[in-house]
């Protein structure tokens, strides 16, 4: 009897694979695009999770200024605009996010008609569902734009703390324009039939 172990070479094959990017079989010029546009659903998911740890840190320090405020008569009540300043960070993680979910296929999808279609008719469905969500991106993508716009034209703040409205707004409008960006490319991968989704932006359990 012979063993089947794989091989050291096979390994290594089998990691690059794994490794190398599902936007490799498109043209040059085009691959550097989707390339690009996933570099930068990867900066918006940094971005997401600063956020959510910013948020969370924030929320931990309202909860014990509060709570040490009643021993402590010095201290305030709690974090003056904490929980404003916490709706501006829960928006920059969603909205800044969603990008790189999408490419990860961590959104929320319906499968009963795309696990019983026949895959030529499944590509056809992915590129007009792709296709509407583009639409429907690149109109949230634009008014959010103008809603910073408008903000900052205005000379907008925020009622308790100041904060020029135009700011968050902006960051918002940088995360929906890269989502926009990210719903393109898949439009692009679709017409291609390259993979839609990209298993290396998918989180990893500990020890993988």
């Amino acid at each position: 009897m012979t063993d089947t172990l794989p091989t050291r070479d096979a390994i290594g094959s089998q990691a690059d694979a794994g490794r190398a990017s599902p936007n490799a079989p498109a043209p040059a010029g085009l691959r550097h695009a989707l390339d690009a546009i996933d570099a930068l659903g990867w900066i918006g998911g940094w971005v997401a999770a600063l956020s959510l740890m910013t948020l969370a840190l924030l929320i931990l320090g309202e909860v014990c200024v509060r709570l040490l405020s009643r021993y402590i008569s010095a201290l305030p009540p709690g974090i003056p605009s904490a929980w404003e300043i916490s709706s501006f960070l829960m928006g920059t993680a969603f909205m800044c996010g969603a990008a790189v979910t999408l490419r990860a296929g961590g959104h929320i999808r319906v499968s009963v008609l795309t696990s019983t279609v026949p895959a030529s008719v499944l590509r056809v469905l992915e590129i007009v569902v792709s296709f509407v969500g583009l639409a429907l991106t690149a109109f949230l993508a634009y008014s959010m734009v103008m809603f910073a716009l408008s903000s900052f034209m205005r000379g907008q703040t925020s009622i308790s703390s100041d904060i020029p409205l135009w700011f968050p707004k902006a960051v918002l409008a940088v995360g929906a324009i890269i989502l926009a960006l990210q719903m393109l490319a898949r439009l692009v991968h679709a017409l291609l039939g390259l993979p839609l989704e990209d298993p290396r932006m998918r989180p990893k359990a500990p020890g993988n």
